[in-house]
């Protein structure tokens, strides 16, 4: 039996491949719904399963197709972000057999498409067709800075969470590492080549650097709705992390950065030390931006594509706390009062300082160095302001 999918996200289609290939289905997936059309004519599939909101040609146009062409009785499931009723409708007026919503688990297609099709008269040798990957509405590149990270990088967390959240593309950053980082990186992407990509920077940078060439690469990929970067410790978990991607995806807010808030049921552990020093440069930081965040440094961030190329396309002014400079380019850009409005400060339930971290109780100084010298690069910027894209002067 012959199924094709259609989705203009490359991220959701692979494990849905992989699943229904699993079950003895011949699959075969395109990104490109005018290509998909064509597929539909050459490959004629026994089920068509197509996402709605696609560029040029839509997934109802896609339906129309099907549903007047020589093999108008093929079965066609929806599977979209698409809630809204009339969408719904309008699918089942033009012969589509069910509707699927996104998010929803690959086990539920699975029963789906076995309602609709049966299963292939030759089966796979897989013992079982249980998943727990759930298909998401959206999907996520993360940035990973990398610098010497070879006895501490956890591959076994990064390949377990993609193994189970489907929608996410890791991009790892080696910032011209001098132990055999990159050898591992390339270890880690071996065979994951889909969900995995390796940034390789000869030299070292620095860590704003190696983000924001990072974030710029991923930006260039047109399935990605938001992109974030992740410390390579994962000081911060994967877990936490997908919940800023989750309150991002339901709000409207274009920055959800992660904060290393005390607070009950929380597992955050600093040093006495270091906590002590992050209070004071974090007042500093206030006064700065104008803005009363708690914690502007933690290394968890999740940003709406809208608004890459305003935080990342020219180079920071300091190595460390880039976060601030992105913080002040939103308030230039947007305004201060909008700016508040655009970025969510959240509490994670967990953060734990990791061992062996590159940040020396010197380097405080150099940050309150680094704080002083980013006052004086965007001090013009406290007259002017942009509006809707034109800079107006403030009084």
């Amino acid at each position: 039996m012959k199924i094709l999918a259609i989705d203009d996200q490359q991220l959701v289609l692979l494990p849905l491949q992989k699943g229904l290939s699993d079950l003895g289905y011949d699959v075969k997936i395109e990104t490109d719904a005018r290509e998909g059309i064509s597929q539909f004519d050459s490959f004629c599939p026994d089920l068509v399963i197509v996402d709605i909101n696609m560029p040029i040609v839509s997934g109802l146009d896609v339906v129309k197709y099907i549903r007047n062409s020589r093999f108008k009785d093929t079965p066609i499931m929806v599977l979209s972000g698409n809630t809204t009723d009339e969408t719904i409708t309008e699918g089942f007026d033009l012969g589509i057999n069910d509707y699927m919503k996104k998010p929803l688990s690959l086990n539920e297609i699975f029963a789906r498409v076995k309602r609709l099709i049966g299963l292939p008269e030759v089966q796979s040798n897989t013992p079982s067709f249980k998943s727990n990957t759930v298909i998401q509405q959206r999907c996520v590149g993360v940035v990973i800075p990398c610098y010497n990270e070879e006895d501490r990088l956890l591959s076994d967390e990064f390949i377990t969470f993609i193994n189970t959240n489907s929608g996410y593309h890791l991009c790892f950053v080696n910032d011209g590492s001098k132990d055999n980082t990159l050898k591992v990186l390339h270890d880690l992407q071996k065979g994951r080549e889909d969900y995995i990509t390796v940034y390789d920077c000869e030299q070292n940078g620095g860590k704003a650097e190696a983000v924001r060439l990072g974030m710029l690469h991923m930006a260039s990929k047109t399935d990605l709705d938001y992109i974030g970067f992740l410390d390579a410790d994962l000081s911060t978990d994967l877990k936490d992390f997908d919940d800023l991607v989750t309150t991002i995806e339901n709000s409207k807010f274009k920055i959800v950065s992660g904060s290393r808030i005390s607070r009950m049921g929380a597992d955050i552990t600093k040093e006495s030390a270091r906590k002590l020093i992050s209070m004071s440069i974090n007042y500093i930081i206030r006064k700065i931006l104008g803005m009363e965040f708690k914690d502007t440094q933690c290394g968890a961030k999740i940003f709406s594509k809208d608004v890459i190329h305003l935080a990342f396309d020219k180079k920071f002014v300091t190595q460390w706390i880039f976060d601030v400079e992105i913080f002040k380019r939103m308030s230039a850009y947007f305004g201060r009062k909008q700016a508040i409005d655009y970025i969510c400060e959240q509490p994670l339930k967990r953060w734990i300082h990791a061992d062996g971290s590159k940040l020396s109780m010197k380097d405080s100084a150099k940050i309150i160095m680094q704080l002083g010298q980013i006052a004086w690069v965007y001090r013009s910027k406290k007259k002017k302001e942009f509006v809707n894209g034109t800079q107006v002067e403030l009084s």
